[in-house]
């Protein structure tokens, strides 16, 4: 919990600067422990003084905070919503850390009212405005089909433990369970270790101590090994050679050190280049080629809180400058924990993309050389808490990822690692359908949508919202059906391929017939027949199908089908003939689902001619007359 945290240090520096005007004697001894990141000790100074009367809309915006970096999210959404009720200017911030506890809390209307009320303060911020496209996206997101299966490690204890990482049979991870450490006043838990764990049969167990030099009386987080086993990246606050340092604000930040291995053993440490005392670097992870390193930072330039990084690992060792990985990625709040995994696919956690609460993990890949937008790997990897620190092996579809989600609110939380099995495909396009009226453009609610698969097997289902929209995953690459239901309208059918990006489809759903109309297209339906003949003709079936939809769609309509020949030949012959073809007409619509009760026949020879051909006519004159017609009847 703590190293997760440590990126706001330098925010929540600036949110002190901003206060000062708030600040008095009375507060002096609370703004000591929380500039110093001993939240436990300001909740506890801060509440005295509501004991006291002496609390403002300051006090309870820092017991707010406090209260959420403690994550103790229902003092904190009471408190921020006590601080907003009685501060004459709340800033921006203060209603999207505020919308944060709401939504944390599954307080999901008011986490809405939150964000808009954050969008109003802050309309450019990309967050809000992402939001605003789609303010409903916590119904696309819990409707997703569940990526995997979640198990919590039995190694996990009392204490934060996340950032589990599978290398050669073993699992690292970091923990606070050293309960010999000196305990860390953020949270009031031991300083941070690297551990490891053996696979016993299957389980990992009897987690120690990494052996070496990587444990400190600092703190010491997630890791990353190079393939040939040599080089260990780690993250740990600014001390080496005994020298722990402070930046101007009397901050110690993270850095990424470099660790090789020594007869068994991690050791010969060294700074990395692109380190600095003034800013943090932290959570290395390796491309699969190892010529990569990937890390977040809160360095100078960047989009938010903290972004992710890449720099490149030449092959003399030296290392580039580091790049950012742009504004696709990167948002105005936090993106940290990368990872990598063979087939190159980007892992990482934010809080400022759309998600479920906290941290979620999100997925991105190269695509022509830029990085697709991330997608929510979606409930139960993602909760309403933190999870973060993804790791996966797709050879054999198991990964690891760290939370703080509880079972109730009531819970404490603290961070557990949990194992995590793929059960549905990983790569997921999000498919937006559109189902309008295709006379007059109004979006349609409540259409039903089923997606088959090429088995023509039911994939899933969905229904549209008040929007006339459903956002649904689909794996990429793969085809589908999909069939568009409502009532009143004509069902539809549409073929498509998953892509690889988002993707929208508009459905325009034709109304159903009224009867009226249904009787005009019946009385102007009519087939033709060849000389001399009474089967149905291709051509002639297909005008038979259309009058089949129209008559099964309007079970209160019967007809009478009416049969004519043309001129040539004795009355009598062209008689049965007509009798004939009537009767085949009508074996036609039963056979493909008319009910026979409401069908009768008739034939008319030749008494009923369109074209008359006392002058003669051509053959195609003579196939006019040669037809069956269909008359209304009760």
């Amino acid at each position: 919990m703590i190293m997760k945290n440590l990126f706001i240090l330098s925010i929540f520096c600036c949110l002190s600067s901003t206060m000062l005007w708030s600040q008095n004697s009375d507060t002096k001894k609370a703004d000591k422990y929380f500039e110093s990141f001993a939240y436990v000790d300001a909740i506890d100074a801060y509440e005295k003084l509501i004991q006291k009367g002496k609390a403002n809309a300051y006090v309870y915006k820092q017991l707010a905070i406090a209260n959420m970096k403690t994550s103790n999210f229902e003092a904190s959404e009471r408190l921020f919503k006590r601080y907003l009720r009685s501060s004459r200017n709340p800033e921006a911030i203060d209603y999207f850390n505020y919308a944060q506890t709401l939504l944390i809390n599954e307080e999901y209307d008011n986490f809405k009212k939150a964000m808009l009320d954050f969008v109003d303060k802050a309309p450019m911020d990309r967050r809000g405005k992402v939001f605003l496209e789609n303010p409903d996206y916590l119904m696309d997101l819990q409707s997703m089909t569940p990526r995997f299966e979640l198990n919590k490690l039995s190694l996990s204890s009392d204490f934060s433990d996340f950032g589990a990482y599978e290398f050669d049979g073993k699992l690292y991870f970091v923990s606070a369970r050293n309960e010999s450490r000196k305990t860390y006043g953020w949270d009031n838990e031991p300083s941070l270790d690297i551990f490891v764990a053996e696979n016993v049969a299957g389980t990992f167990k009897n987690p120690i101590e990494i052996t070496g030099y990587i444990n400190t009386k600092y703190h010491e987080g997630s890791i990353a090994i190079t393939k040939d086993k040599s080089t260990l990246y780690f993250t740990r606050n600014d001390f080496l050679y005994e020298k722990y340092r402070k930046d101007d604000n009397g901050v110690n930040n993270l850095k990424i050190y470099k660790a090789t291995l020594v007869n068994g053993m991690f050791q010969d440490i060294q700074d990395l280049p692109f380190n600095d005392i003034s800013f943090s670097n932290s959570n290395p992870a390796l491309s699969p080629d190892g010529s990569q390193l990937y890390f977040s930072s809160d360095r100078a330039g960047g989009y938010g809180s903290s972004d992710l990084y890449v720099v490149d690992i030449n092959v003399d060792g030296t290392y580039g400058s580091p790049q950012n990985l742009g504004p696709t990625l990167n948002t105005e709040g936090r993106e940290n924990f990368p990872f990598v995994d063979e087939e190159e696919m980007l892992y990482f956690s934010s809080d400022g993309h759309l998600g479920l609460g906290g941290l979620d993990v999100f997925y991105s890949k190269v695509d022509s050389g830029n990085f697709t937008p991330p997608q929510n790997l979606g409930h139960p990897l993602n909760s309403n808490a933190d999870d973060f620190a993804f790791t996966y092996n797709g050879n054999v579809e198991l990964g690891f990822v760290s939370s703080n989600r509880t079972t109730n609110k009531k819970e404490e939380r603290t961070d557990n690692i949990y194992r995590a099995k793929l059960v549905s495909p990983l790569e997921q396009t999000s498919v937006l359908v559109e189902v309008v009226d295709a006379t007059t453009e109004v979006h349609i609610q409540e259409a039903q949508l089923i997606f088959y698969d090429t088995t023509q097997n039911e994939y899933s289902r969905s229904r549209t919202t008040a929007r006339g929209n459903s956002r649904n995953f689909l794996p990429t690459g793969k085809k589908f059906d999909l069939q568009v239901n409502a009532e009143g309208y004509e069902s539809q059918s549409n073929s498509f391929e998953v892509p690889q990006l988002q993707m929208v489809m508009r459905v325009a759903l034709v109304p159903e017939m009224t009867s009226t109309e249904a009787e005009i297209l019946i009385l102007q339906e009519r087939i033709f027949f060849d000389y001399n003949k009474a089967n149905i003709k291709p051509e002639a079936a297909f005008e038979l199908d259309k009058l089949i939809e129209i008559l099964k769609e309007n079970e209160n309509i019967n007809i009478q089908v009416v049969s004519h020949t043309d001129e040539r030949g004795s009355g009598a012959y062209n008689m049965k003939l007509s009798q004939d073809r009537a009767e085949s007409t009508v074996a036609y619509l039963t056979e493909n689902g008319v009910d026979p009760e409401r069908l009768s026949s008739e034939g008319k020879g030749k008494s009923e001619i369109i074209k008359d051909c006392i002058s003669g006519c051509s053959e195609e004159e003579h196939e006019e007359n040669r037809r069956s017609e269909f008359k209304i009847v009760d």
